[in-house]
């Protein structure tokens, strides 16, 4: 294990959440948008976390074999998806986007968005980040400690 690991550690899960805030900030940017590019309303996008496998710098012989590879690694986003549910549907017959025949009439579809767990999201997401930056914080004070020891 090199003297950086807990870093590069903190560092993976900082840039993962990092880029879990922008696309949930991103799904509460277009959680009235009904009409996309694609097609219908827009859907909702959350990311995949994986931990990162790499060949281990050791060989345990007392851990689990199921905990020897990749052991302490960090995290790498493995895949942004999109939210598979259904749009809602909001009654407006105004609306330019509304449903104009069939047993729908007058309905629109409204992106999968709820706001409430965006939210909730984005403050797992934001505390995720504090933890770990805190994590890099004491790695830091504690190579500054053994520097000083060493004098």
């Amino acid at each position: 294990m090199g003297l950086f690991t807990a870093i590069n550690i903190a560092a993976s899960g900082m840039t993962a959440e990092r880029l879990r805030t922008d696309v949930i900030s991103d799904n509460i940017a277009n959680a009235s948008t009904t009409r996309t590019a694609e097609g219908g309303p827009f859907q909702r996008s959350r990311v995949i976390l994986r931990p990162r496998v790499e060949q281990p710098y050791f060989n345990l012989p007392f851990l689990p074999d199921s905990l020897d590879n990749g052991i302490g690694q960090g995290v790498r986003v493995a895949e942004i998806q999109k939210d598979t549910s259904p749009p809602r549907l909001v009654y407006d017959p105004t609306h330019p986007d509304a449903i104009k025949t069939g047993p729908q009439a007058g309905y629109v579809e409204m992106p999968n968005v709820n706001i409430v767990t965006e939210m909730v999201d984005m403050i797992a997401a934001s505390r995720a980040y504090e933890a770990n930056s805190a994590m890099a914080n004491g790695s830091k004070s504690m190579f500054m400690k053994a520097l000083e020891i060493g004098r």
